[in-house]
């Protein structure tokens, strides 16, 4: 089994950004991040911390530096469906980098880990005064649009099992942990299925001996057999990330 793990884990994935570090800022032009610096505060992200909330202009601007944030669309009553995830590779309040102000969905965290805040309306003053440094966020914004894009694509061509796969590589991916704790109740929710379609879907991933799942958490055995069980429904928007941010600062 230790063997297994290690496999899991010799894979990194695409992000070309250590744990501990936010890549946004990390590859902000040296002029920029001097500016930018100064008003970042280090904070926890506590599981289920509500950073966003619908129709209301963000007080502050999150970049994590590990861990895993959630965008959630928001139906009737206390529906909600994940659109969208992102961990050091990303930011919140994109409508702010935007100029929309707000947003209708909810953003919130879903792995705790630790971050950096910024007061939003600094951002902004920031983003007004130097266009280049707007420029460099609304990068991370088109790379969102394109993993929201194939979420969409993934949740019409994909079967379960596929769409799991390509959740837990983009898990893995932002925390480089092999196990992971998810309820099969909480991934009802971010893949917007039955609670009986994920048990199937997990179980068939692990009959193929790519994870383990026990009560409260799945553990990944075998990233590349991930990866082939995922098949199309992983990778678009990772290449397209990559594309946009290459692999280091500047």
């Amino acid at each position: 089994m230790g063997s297994d793990i290690t496999k899991a884990n010799a894979t990194s994935g695409w992000l070309p950004c250590p744990i501990g570090q936010n890549n946004l800022i990390r590859t902000l032009p040296d002029g920029m991040r001097t500016l930018i610096e100064p008003h970042l505060e280090p904070v926890r992200l506590d599981l289920r911390m509500v950073l966003e909330v619908p129709h209301e202009r963000p007080r502050n601007v999150f970049f994590p530096v590990d861990g895993v944030g959630s965008v959630l669309a928001v139906g009737r009553g206390d529906f909600r469906l994940e659109a969208g995830l992102f961990g050091r590779e990303g930011m919140t309040a994109t409508s702010i980098v935007t100029g929309g102000d707000r947003s209708p969905t909810e953003t919130n965290i879903q792995v705790a880990g630790r971050g950096l805040r910024m007061d939003a309306d600094c951002l902004a003053e920031l983003l007004t005064r130097h266009p280049e440094m707007r420029a460099h966020f609304l990068r991370f914004v088109h790379a969102m649009i394109t993993q929201i894009t194939q979420t969409a694509v993934s949740n019409g061509q994909f079967t379960i099992e596929k769409r799991l796969a390509r959740w837990l590589l983009m898990c893995h991916d932002r925390t480089g942990d092999h196990r992971l704790s998810l309820t099969h109740e909480f991934l009802s929710v971010m893949l917007g299925v039955r609670r009986a379609g994920v048990t199937v879907a997990t179980h068939l991933l692990e009959g193929e001996g790519l994870i383990r799942a026990e009560r409260g958490a799945i553990t990944l055995l075998d990233r590349a057999g991930l990866e082939a069980a995922a098949g199309a429904s992983y990778g678009v928007p990772e290449a397209e990330y990559r594309r946009l941010f290459g692999d280091g600062p500047g």
